[in-house]
């Protein structure tokens, strides 16, 4: 028994309904389209899109956009990923009709005017430097880069000041035919609703969508091989991120993963990273790790900042937590411990309605099913030790880490 409901427009369009008993309602509009998907003179073309859906469109002002919602205490955002183009707002209840006409108008309706695209290029590359001036930010995109050499997923979702400065309006509109296919567009709603009302208002907006059956090649990219990378920057400590490419959204070993970085880097102080390195040895203020899976790859790393006499120490010291993963089977103990953290976080994360939401759009997106709570729980549950020390020597195998460090100038 499913505890959501799908409707399928006759365009392509789906409808994901949960139902909550509350006064708020969370929805998401997803597209299946990101900065993956750009040409290569195009890099940062998706969120350029993502921010001039805000501006004009053929029957509102910016103002007026940016009103409709702003007015009744409406909160609308938007955000943009490698694989996704996301708009969201939490409202009262009684503004689901407002709401879903305006995220028609402005997905299907925006005219990108030329102004406009001119007032955002700037908004964009003040954004570009403010990202730069943050090591923690940058860094983590100057491993992507490294991590995915030679795709495109490895650019910087908000593009360079050199092809931001290029991109116009027959750029977008390529992108939008190429990419915004009617059925990789999921609207999802969690309110306190009756299905059929859902039903009807999408249908009354967005069934008039024209069909777009656009198909797209992802190509997958390869692993690149070990390398360390040191780079001097205008910064008072050095940056670290160890990492490797894993596994995609689909693959057996995910929810291993997903249970090795929670305990290793994951929520919480009594991560085994943070209780090494910075309340044992004091080294690092900030020390994580994170595991991204995609659809055809996924993203592992470990960060951590510190005073520059310390990094090395720092380094030496999460190497030799990952191979006692490498090592050791987790114990019994060690192991039943380790999931009944990681679910707990998981139903508290729960609370999180939007972020819920949008997760089960995505799921719905990427694999046409959304596992329940409970189903997430026993697949957790599932895992054996054997696993997760076959998965160690896999994703945290040294000839496969890549490393980078930003230090500071002499």
């Amino acid at each position: 028994m499913t505890d959501y409901q799908v409707y399928t427009l006759p365009n392509g369009i789906r409808i994901l309904f949960k139902h909550a008993p509350s006064t708020i309602t969370h929805c998401c509009f997803i597209v299946n389209a990101g900065s993956r998907d750009e040409l290569v003179h195009q890099t940062g073309l998706a969120h350029f899109i993502e921010h001039l859906l805000f501006k004009e469109t053929e029957r509102r002002s910016t103002n007026q956009i940016l009103n409709r919602l702003e007015l009744v205490g409406a909160d609308l955002n938007a955000y943009t990923t490698k694989e996704y183009t996301c708009i969201h707002a939490s409202l009262l209840n009684q503004h689901l009709e407002r709401t879903i006409d305006l995220f028609e108008d402005i997905l299907f309706h925006s005219t990108f005017p030329k102004e406009e695209q001119e007032k955002e290029r700037g908004v964009i590359l003040d954004e570009i430097s403010s990202y730069l001036d943050q090591p923690e930010e940058a860094i983590q995109d100057d491993f992507e880069s490294l991590l995915f050499k030679g795709h495109q997923m490895g650019e910087n979702i908000l593009g360079t000041p050199d092809t931001v400065a290029k991109l116009n309006s027959l750029d977008i509109e390529q992108f939008i035919a190429a990419n915004y296919n009617t059925a990789e567009m999921i609207f999802a709603v969690f309110g306190d609703y009756d299905f059929k009302k859902v039903v009807k208002l999408s249908e009354k907006y967005f069934g008039s969508v024209p069909v777009n059956q656009a198909k797209k090649e992802r190509l997958t990219p390869q692993i690149n091989g070990y390398s360390h990378n040191i780079f001097t920057k205008p910064i008072s400590q050095t940056h670290c991120i160890i990492g490797n490419q894993a596994y995609p959204s689909a693959h057996p070993n995910k929810y291993g993963l997903l249970l090795l970085n929670n305990l290793l880097g994951g929520m919480g102080m009594s991560s085994r990273l943070n209780l090494e390195i910075r309340e044992k040895h004091g080294i690092a203020y900030t020390i994580e790790s994170n595991y991204t899976s995609l659809s055809d790859t996924g993203i592992f790393s470990i960060y951590f900042g510190t005073d520059s006499e310390k990094a090395a120490k720092a380094a030496k010291l999460v190497h030799k937590e990952l191979k006692k993963l490498r090592d050791q089977k987790l114990g019994t103990l060690q192991l039943h411990q380790a999931k009944e953290k990681f679910i707990g976080q998981i139903a508290l994360a729960e609370e999180n309605r939007m972020s819920l939401i949008i997760s089960m759009a995505k799921s719905l997106l990427d694999f046409d099913y959304i596992d329940s709570l409970q189903q997430v729980f026993d697949k957790i549950n599932t895992v054996t030790a054997d696993q997760l020390l076959a998965i160690s020597n896999e994703i945290f195998d040294n000839d496969r880490m890549i490393t980078l460090l930003f230090e500071p100038k002499q």
